[in-house]
Formats: structure tokens, sequence, C-alpha cells
């Protein structure tokens, strides 16, 4: 190692309060204060790394202990200022919280703060990264920070003062140190370039300070190793961009264009180049969130605030107001959410190259995500087709099912000459039974005025287009309805069953982990005033799109719908409501269950039970009833 050789952010880091970069209001309140003489026994000094939290302290120190001071101007000869500015002073004591952490190392602090300073007026303990000490060192802090001995200051700096309890921090005066503009930044790159005699562009000088993130110390490091590059020739953005492994403006404009022309050939093409040439995959992904970031900024802010918020020159900044007016705000932000998605996949994935394609893929697919206005064009089409007038329901629903025999017994028409006896049989009044009684003879309620309603006996594969567009309209939330509308694809609509495709399994997942598929749904069973559709939501198949296979689909359901309502229709001759809430009257041939021999006049007395017939019986048994003589 050269002795000789001192880095650039050691060898300018700045020996007074005026040398310090930004920071004004840090200065001018410990100015004052060294020159009214009110100065406090702790001080806290938190902010992002390389902002001048360690700098100050040691400027701070070396104010009060030199030998003209207290001063905003140390002299930087006398023997305090020259230990201080070396580091090797014996009155300010640096520590390191990050690896003196423990408790032990409080108390050590402790036992030495008792002994008086040897060149200067005050001790000075200066505590880096203080947040890193356990709450057991914290708390054997707590008294002395309150009240130390007489001449003892601390100066505490931390970049997360969060950590730092809150009793520490009531026992100390806070100084908040901010991010250095980038302007600052460019300002002091130029004066340290200058005088090391650095070959370096402006746009590169820019670059610079808009990587190191408002931090002076990253800066100069950076500038430091850029400082060895060919002297004969400038260094420029390019070189920065290698050296960091990051992306040049026109790779991320060309692959941004790729993007929203929806060409993922030619951005795969890209990527393979940039990947070729050493670049990783999260970086390029990185990169390009910060691009779209850049895009969101131009599209929806002033003009006065874009070049500082995205940090661009003005040739660059054309360029992305062109790209800007070619998307809307909801397509940028889903550019966003789908590059931030993938930077976290690449982080528990082994083959980061792949999701690299894919993610160009996805993103390149933007047609997909359509915008705004032709939603709006689709919508009025939809609108356009709704009928003023009320649309009275078609569709009846068919009541619950009930076990019964054949609805035509050997014998009917036999039976129909026969004179006709009535039977009653009570049966248990209560929620089931009245249901299965009063079903049959309650009317059809009417749909809902905000519902469309269908009659299943006229379905057909020529009506799905307009049952899907009668579907939509009972959704009531729009994002719902616009997924629909961009992924999905009807392939039966039917009072039976409803069955529906989904373009991407992403959306599909989507709709089976949520509320929407509860709200298609509700929005089959106000369509055919149902309860009992089976609704399918799935990716496509290749018998989807067989016409004759779907037509055999609704020729079977209608006509099991069919049958379904001719049954209910034989089964309301077997009973009838009667006066009484609690007895239903039965129809039924007293010799149905005799013999045919057998005399009906017969002056015996006859049990109720005995005439019953087959059907009478098993409606007493399914009502759990009883028979009344």
């Amino acid at each position: 190692m050269n002795e000789n050789y001192i880095p650039l952010y050691r060898k300018y880091r700045p020996q007074m309060l005026e040398e310090i970069v930004g920071q004004e209001h840090v200065k001018k309140a410990l100015a004052n204060a060294i020159k009214l003489n009110k100065i406090s026994h702790a001080y806290l000094f938190t902010g992002p790394r390389g902002t001048g939290k360690t700098s100050t302290a040691r400027i701070l120190a070396k104010s009060l202990n030199c030998v003209e001071g207290p001063t905003i101007k140390p002299c930087g000869k006398c023997a305090s200022c020259v230990d201080i500015t070396n580091s090797t002073p014996l009155d300010v004591i640096e520590i390191d919280a990050a690896s003196n952490r423990s408790v032990n190392d409080a108390q050590n602090i402790l036992e030495k703060i008792q002994y008086a300073p040897v060149n200067g007026k005050y001790k000075i303990y200066i505590i880096d990264e203080v947040h890193m000490l356990t709450v057991q060192a914290f708390n054997a802090l707590l008294k002395t920070l309150e009240e130390p001995p007489e001449n003892v200051i601390f100066i505490l700096a931390t970049t997360e003062v969060h950590k730092v309890l809150d009793t520490i921090k009531s026992r100390c005066q806070r100084f908040d140190f901010k991010r250095i503009t980038t302007e600052d930044i460019v300002k002091h790159l130029k004066y340290i370039s200058k005088l090391e005699k650095i070959n370096i562009e402006d746009d590169a000088v820019l670059t610079i300070a808009k990587n190191s993130a408002g931090g002076m110390r990253d800066s100069l490091a950076l500038l430091d190793q850029l400082s060895v590059l060919d002297s004969d020739k400038a260094i420029t953005t390019d070189d920065i961009n290698s050296l960091l492994g990051r992306l040049s403006f026109d790779i991320l404009s060309r692959l941004s264009d790729c993007i929203i022309s929806s060409n993922p050939s030619e951005a795969i093409e890209i990527i393979e180049e940039i990947y070729n040439s050493g670049n990783e995959p999260s970086q390029v992904l990185l990169n390009l969130l910060n691009y779209f970031k850049n895009i969101l900024i131009v599209k929806n802010c002033n003009s006065e605030l874009v070049l500082e918020l995205t940090q661009t020159t003005e040739t660059q900044l054309e360029t992305i107001k062109k790209q800007s007016e070619k998307l809307e705000t909801h397509q940028i932000i889903f550019l966003i959410e789908r590059t931030s998605h993938y930077i976290n996949e690449l982080k528990t994935t082994t083959n980061q190259h792949t999701w690299l394609e894919v993610a160009m893929i996805d993103l390149s697919n933007l047609s997909e995500n359509t915008k705004l206005v032709d939603i709006q064009n689709r919508l009025m089409k939809l609108e356009n087709c709704e009928i003023s007038q009320e649309i009275q329901p078609k569709y009846k629903t068919p009541p619950h099912p009930v076990q019964k025999p054949s609805m035509k017994p050997a014998g009917a028409e036999k039976l129909a000459a026969k004179p006709i006896v009535q039977h009653s049989v009570e049966i248990p009044k209560n929620e089931y039974t009245e249901d299965k009684i009063n079903n049959y003879n309650k009317p059809i309620e009417k749909s809902k005025e905000d519902s469309v309603s269908v009659n299943n006996n006229e379905l057909n594969s020529s009506d799905i287009k307009d049952l899907w567009k009668k579907l939509l309209e009972n959704i009531d939330s729009m994002p719902t309805r616009q997924l629909l509308i961009q992924q999905a694809k009807p392939v039966i609509i039917s009072p039976k069953t409803v069955i529906i495709t989904v373009r991407q399994e992403g959306f599909l997942n989507n709709i089976n982990n949520t509320n929407k598929k509860q709200m298609i749904i509700e929005a089959v069973n106000k369509l055919f005033n149902n309860q009992k559709t089976n609704v399918v939501i799935r990716l496509p198949q290749s018998s989807d799109s067989s016409a004759a296979a779907i037509d055999k689909e609704l020729k079977n359901i209608v006509q099991e719908n069919k049958r379904q309502e001719e049954k209910e229709e034989a089964l309301k001759d077997i009973y009838k409501p009667t006066d009484n809430p609690d007895m239903v009257e039965f129809v039924a041939n007293p010799d149905e269950s005799l013999d045919e021999n057998e005399n009906t006049n017969v002056e015996q007395p006859i049990k109720q039970s005995e005439v019953l017939s087959d059907r009478a019986k098993m409606v007493k048994d399914l009502f759990n009833g009883k028979i009344v003589e």
C-alpha cells in the first residue's frame, strides 16, 4: 500500500463548519451555540450515510478544544487540532458501537469518564452507529447522559434513529442531516476534479451525483475509482455505467419502446445483448423500474419539477415525453407493478436469466392491458344494447325435487273412471314442510329492476353472445367486469351450467382466490332467477371451439329442464293444500290398494290406513305425517 496515497473522501474531508457541503441548518445552529457558549452535554446526529455526521462531530470537537476556542474557526495548528485531524486525539474518543455494543463496553466508558481532559477543555465521546448498542448498554448510559461530569460531551451518530431508545433521544439535542442535493454534489465534484486534474465530462459528473443517493462520501469514492482510467480521454457516462453495471439511457429507451409497442421479439434480442455484456438480470430490471418511474413522473408532474425529479438531461427528457404520450397513467403503473413483481421473483429463483426473459414477454404484452378509451367504448356499446322497458322473467325456477313414484301407474285409465275419495293426512308444521307445500302454488316473483332474466327453453349456441352481454350487465364491480371483458370468453351459458374460460392462468387464480367468482355466480343467479346453476371458470380447452359439442350440450340441458317441469306438473295432481295449514288433502283411489274382486260397498268399517294408495302413503312417510280418522 502506498503510504502517500489518501482516498479523496479522506483527503477532502471538511475541517471547519463552513467547509461542510449542504446542511446549512446544522452549521448555523452549531455556530451560534459556539458563539453564545451554549454547549450542550449531549448531541444526536442522524441522517443518511455520507451526509457529514461524523465529520461534523469532529469539527465540533476541534472547535471546542482548540487553544483559541471555543471558536467556529479552529486554528488547525495546536496540538489538539492536529491530533483530531490525524485521528489520534487523547481527549476525543471515537467508539464504533457496532463492535462495542455490550453493557461491559458501556461500563468501560463510564469508568474512564471520570478522568479530566489532557490537552483540551472538554473530553468528548463520539459514538458512531449508536443504534447498534444493546438495550442494557443504553440503560447503563442513561444517567450519565442526563447528568455527565463537568467538561464531558457525548456526540451520538446514527443512520437509524428509530432504533435509539426514546429515553436516550430525550437527553440529547437532535440534528437531522438531510441528503445533499444533486446540485451541491455536482459543484463539489467539479471543484475536486479541477484540483486533482481529473478529465471528466459534465454529464458524467451528473451521473455520479445521481448515483450517490445524496451522499457525498459515495460520490467522492466513485470519482476516485474513475480517476485511474485513461487520462487522455474524458470520462463519459458510458464509462460510469460500465463500471457500475448499469444500463445506458439509450438501451433503456430502446427496451421501453419495444414494451410500449408490444414487440416481445425485439425486446428479447435486446435482453440477450445486455445479458451477454455481463449485466445481472436484477440490475436490468432495477434500471428498467427506475426508467418507468421517470415516465410516470413526466406524465403526471409539472415541467418545472420534472428535471429535478427525474435527474435527466433535456435531450433525454424529450425522449421520455414522447414515450409517455403513448401510455396512460394506469398502464405505466401496471408496468411498474409487474417489474417490481419480477424483481422479487429473481431474489428467490436460481435461473434468473429465464425469469428475465419471461418478464420481458409479459411486459411487452401491453395490448392485453387496454386503454381506458377502449374500455369506455365497449361500455358504451353494452349500454346501447339495454332495453328501456322492464324485462319480465320468462324462466321459472323449478321447485325442489321430491321423491315420488311413477307419475303414470299401471291401470291409470281404469282408476280415472272410478269415484274419487279424498283422504286427509296431518303433516307436522315446520319451515321445511311449509316450503315444500307452498312452493307449488306460490307465484313466480318478478326479477329486480337491475337484473336481466331469460327463458331457458329458447337457448341455443347463437344466444351465447347476447347472454354474455346480459351477464356482464349484472356484475356491479367495474374492475371485475373489465377483467372479464378483456380476459374471459363464454363457452356455455344456460340455467344449469355456465362455463367461462380465462386466457391467462394468473387471472384465473385471481378470480378463484378472491370474491370475483362469487360476483360472477350472483350475476348468473340474477340472469336465470336461479340458485342452482353450476358455474365453471377454467382455462381454454381444444374442445371449446367445437360448435357441435356446444349445441349438443345445450340441447341436453333444455331436454332435462323440460322433463323436470313435466314431473313437477304431474306432482301437483297428487295433493293440494286445504284451509287448515296443518292438513293437506290427497286425491287417491280407494280401490288402488284393494283386490279387484273385493266389493267397495261392504258395510263393515274400513280403516283409513287400509284404503290409502301407495302415493298417499309415500307422502305420509315423506313428511312424517299421520292418518286423521
